[in-house]
């Protein structure tokens, strides 16, 4: 595939990269992947350092972050927490990020303000990589459950793809049901009424011609999936602790469920989980959200490599 020019790119949103470009990071992190297990090593990053900026709590996305910085060569400067910063003395956001870009080569942000790291790049001469911002956008997951689906299953056209849980507030399934859209999949969402995918975002996938249903039942699709991408419901994003209380624990994948599936569906998450996934599911051979985990390195390592203008040949 020709190159495709992503140097100091802000990525905020996945509608900000068009199919190909897309492709083009997947094809990058098959190469990193090596890197990303530690069976290479590199030091193509060495001159460069990265800045995470998390005023939201993380573990994966910031944790892989800045593995995939180190196995890199680069350096890495952190934020700390907010109850540790300026932030707390007033700072505003766009000081921090000004601040930042001082210390650093390209910065990556998590925010509870949705719009929050799009404001940022308004401020910033270094590129922002959004890590969530609110109930908004996860590019980054997106295109490392986009990596994991095209690696388990070669393609993506003409898949049955179920997406089941929160889907009102679940930042990374709005930004996986965009970017699927561009490679023709079929989309199914199972949620409860007060938790369905936006309204937008439905219509945005039926502009687009993509065949979706809608449904709150997960038995009556599972036997039909090839991939079941499972989200928490968000205790935290639900204003309502009676609403809460209404739809926690609706949905539950275990092995009686799975025993409807085809032998080829895997089962995806994007972390972390409650009681949505059983544990016994994690022996089987549909679990592959802890590879689904382990993905954000070289999907991550690809990305930081692109933006930051260096490559693996």
């Amino acid at each position: 595939m020709k190159n495709l020019d992503f140097k100091n790119r802000d990525i905020v949103s996945i509608r900000d990269l068009g199919k190909t470009e897309i492709d083009y990071v997947i094809d990058t992190a098959k190469k990193m992947v090596p890197y990303a297990k530690g069976d290479r090593s590199s030091k193509l990053l060495s001159d460069k350092i990265l800045a995470t900026m998390f005023f939201e709590p993380s573990t994966r996305t910031r944790m892989s972050f800045e593995s995939a910085m180190s196995r890199l060569g680069g350096k890495v400067v952190s934020f700390g927490s907010q109850e540790g910063s300026s932030v707390m003395k007033g700072e505003t956001l766009a000081d921090t990020i000004k601040m930042a870009e001082s210390y650093a080569d390209v910065i990556v942000l998590r925010h509870p303000q949705e719009g929050a790291a799009r404001l940022a790049t308004e401020f910033s001469t270094r590129p922002i990589i959004n890590a969530g911002d609110g109930a908004g956008q996860h590019p980054t997951q997106t295109l490392l459950d986009l990596f994991t689906i095209k690696t388990e299953k070669k393609k993506f056209k003409n898949l049955n793809i179920v997406l089941v849980g929160d889907l009102k507030y679940g930042r990374t399934v709005h930004s996986l049901t965009q970017a699927l859209a561009l490679f023709g999949a079929r989309i199914h969402l199972i949620a409860p009424q007060i938790l369905q995918m936006p309204q937008e975002i439905v219509n945005r996938l039926e502009e687009l011609g993509i065949e979706t249903t809608t449904g709150n039942s997960l038995e009556e699709v599972i036997s039909i999936a090839d991939v079941l991408y499972v989200t928490r419901i968000q205790k935290e994003r639900i204003p309502d602790e009676t609403e809460y209380k209404k739809v926690a624990g609706s949905y539950r994948v275990d092995l009686n469920l799975l025993s409807n599936a085809k032998k080829s569906l895997i089962v995806m998450h994007p972390l972390p989980r409650t009681t949505e996934i059983a544990y016994e599911v994690d022996k089987t051979p549909h679990a592959k959200y802890f590879q689904q985990a382990f993905n954000g390195v070289p999907v991550r390592m690809a990305l930081l490599s692109l933006i930051l203008g260096k490559s693996i040949k």
